[in-house]
């Protein structure tokens, strides 16, 4: 029998939903997919919850070609960004009581010298494992440095195998183009996360779990761990699923 070996892969993110982070407690091996084309959706930009509303922040990127990969973005030049960051955080998290442990977070992932936008997305990913101790017993990888062939489920396959994976986990948008009995046939099983989106103190109106991950820190600190605990289910159970449930909605 070969050693369990449960793999997640994931696109590099800004302080993204605790959900992520749920994903990274589950594996032994994770793989920062930063060598694929950038997409407009959760790389470089976060929900924070604030008094009027959900508001963005958004790291500005410099203007670049349609196929440019994650690790080919710069941050632009854009004067006081990085401020405006921290100030935007320290507004819409005021009165929780552990602000500063976000704002710190937050400043370790901003002070990365340099424009490379993915250097700012893993050092703030990294600093948040540590803070929840989910770096513990992990490698991290990324995937521009293990050269993966094949494109969609070929690549994550490759991806998997190069970290002799014997299961992988991953989130539920995946359904639309894994190839489930190709990975079985080779070994690995295919598992899908069940996110629990758990309630935790939460100022400014109902409850969302789509927020950074900083929100958590703030209201929760090093308690949040508590909250980062969803399981996953076998593949072939979400595709009951999403047969019953069409319209479940798709994270990544």
């Amino acid at each position: 029998m070969p050693e369990q070996r449960t793999v997640v892969i994931t696109q590099p993110m800004y302080f993204p939903w605790v959900g992520l982070f749920e994903q990274i407690r589950l594996a032994d091996e994770i793989v920062w997919l930063d060598d694929v084309q950038f997409a407009r959706g959760f790389i470089n930009r976060v929900q924070c919850k604030t008094r009027q509303g959900i508001s963005w922040l958004t790291i500005p990127l410099v203007q670049h070609h349609r196929d440019t990969s994650i690790r080919d973005l710069a941050a632009k030049d854009e004067e006081g960004w990085r401020e405006r960051h921290q100030g935007m955080l320290r507004s819409s998290l005021a009165g929780t009581p552990f602000l500063d442990d976000a704002l710190s977070l937050a400043k370790e992932a901003l002070e990365v010298d340099g424009s490379r936008v993915v250097d700012i997305l893993e050092t703030g990913l990294m600093a948040a494992c540590r803070y929840f101790g989910l770096q513990e017993g992990k490698t991290f990888r990324k995937s521009s440095e293990m050269r993966p062939r094949g494109t969609k489920s070929d690549l994550i396959l490759d991806l998997v195998e190069t970290c002799r994976g014997t299961t992988y986990v991953t989130g539920l948008g995946a359904r639309n183009y894994l190839d489930h009995e190709g990975f079985e046939a080779r070994g690995i099983e295919v598992r899908y996360m069940d996110y629990k989106k758990t309630p935790y103190p939460q100022p400014h109106g109902e409850f969302t779990p789509f927020v950074s991950v900083l929100d958590l820190v703030a209201n929760v600190g090093r308690r949040g761990v508590e909250w980062i605990h969803s399981g996953t289910v076998h593949w072939s159970s979400m595709q009951d699923t999403a047969e019953h449930h069409p319209t479940t909605r798709s994270d990544a």
